[in-house]
């Protein structure tokens, strides 16, 4: 296991360099697909790019089920490959009325995974002893809840349908 992940102080180290190497890559967007950028980033959109988030998507899973294990090296990059789409829809949508930015992504995501995890997040110590089982059931339910105009399987493309 990574030595990162040993105390507190280390995540608010880690989470600083993240932080910096986050604004860097965001720059780096930005310097892409400004006007003097590179004609093809700044050409793309959210339809354009779906082909490749669903490519790097499905190379996340390569290399997971490696035969010979998780591949960390290759997930690594394939991880990074899938934060560019992230990244690069986040910019798209900047652009665009009503848009949003990523740093409204990110809050969204934070807010989501606070409240999703009442048994870490809260002072309730009933919800504090939730087990594996038990936090997977209260997750589905809040997200019935906060999705209950959808389905689970609204939005999704016929072809994922027979996804293994």
């Amino acid at each position: 296991m990574n030595e990162d992940r040993v105390s507190e102080k280390t995540v608010a180290e880690v989470a600083a360099r993240a932080g910096k190497a986050f604004e860097r890559l965001v720059q780096t967007m930005a310097a892409l697909r400004a006007p003097d950028g590179c004609p093809w980033d700044a050409e793309q959109t959210h339809q354009s790019l779906i082909r490749y988030l669903i490519e790097e998507s499905y190379e996340v899973v390569e290399a997971v089920e490696a035969p010979e294990g998780t591949n960390l090296q290759l997930l690594r990059e394939e991880l990074g490959d899938v934060l560019l789409q992230v990244l690069f829809h986040a910019d798209i949508a900047a652009a665009e009325p009503g848009g949003f930015t990523i740093e409204q992504v990110i809050e969204g995501l934070d807010a989501k995974l606070h409240n999703r995890h009442p048994n870490v997040f809260s002072d309730s110590s009933d919800e504090s002893r939730m087990t594996a089982a038990e936090q997977q059931v209260f997750w589905d339910e809040l997200k019935k809840t906060e999705k209950s105009d959808r389905g689970p399987l609204d939005g999704i493309p016929l072809i994922f349908l027979h996804w293994p």
